[in-house]
């Protein structure tokens, strides 16, 4: 059975940052990259808790999801890159993950969400070098891996590969379900640590 996600607190403000005391793993993407599909189907829920929407950018909050078991959140960052709104919203959404990115001390690593059928695109090369820049560990997934055709698999995957060095992508699929066991493991990686801590303090 999969974890249960439990949208807990959603931030519009820097003001509204709560902070956590418990591990955090951040998603982040392009506006179009199924970002809340994912998170729907790492939910294993029939009911989805992410809205998906025809409409790249819908996402213009910081979301955190309690995980339990586990007792760490994902955390759900604006999509980037295709949103249809001002100049002066966008800034203001890319200060708000920025706030996020390089103030939370619970943060332990970012699954960077990277469509499969494309080559890298400067956008998130960009995202990878600030992560990087910040010392934040990175866990890249190829979405819509379901897609993309093996040979291509193969020349996208060996593309990332050249510029993430010794962190290879994960294919995953919303829709048939590739990656979701891999990258529920990688996220409890991230957070091993952590859950080791609480379980002997308990």
């Amino acid at each position: 059975m999969p974890p249960t996600l439990i949208l807990e607190t959603t931030a519009y403000t820097e003001g509204q940052l709560a902070h956590k005391d418990v591990p955090q793993v951040a998603l982040a993407g392009r506006s179009n990259v199924g970002k809340s599909s994912l998170i729907n189907t790492l939910a294993g829920r029939r009911k989805p808790i992410a809205k998906v929407s025809a409409t790249p950018g819908k996402t213009r909050s910081i979301n955190f999801y309690r995980v339990e078991p586990g007792d760490f959140f994902l955390v759900d960052l604006p999509g980037y890159g295709y949103a249809r709104c001002s100049k002066s919203e966008r800034a203001k959404w890319a200060k708000l993950t920025q706030t996020y990115l390089t103030k939370t001390p619970e943060l332990r690593g970012v699954v960077i969400l990277l469509d499969s059928r494309l080559e890298p695109q400067r956008i998130d090369i960009e995202l990878v070098e600030y992560c990087r820049s910040q010392k934040l560990p990175i866990l890249p997934v190829l979405t819509k891996a379901d897609k993309c055709k093996q040979r291509e698999r193969a020349r996208v995957r060996k593309s990332w590969g050249l510029l993430l060095g010794n962190v290879p992508p994960l294919f995953f699929s919303s829709f048939t379900g590739e990656g979701v066991d891999e990258l529920w493991e990688a996220i409890h990686d991230a957070t091993a640590n952590d859950e080791q801590e609480q379980a002997e303090d308990a």
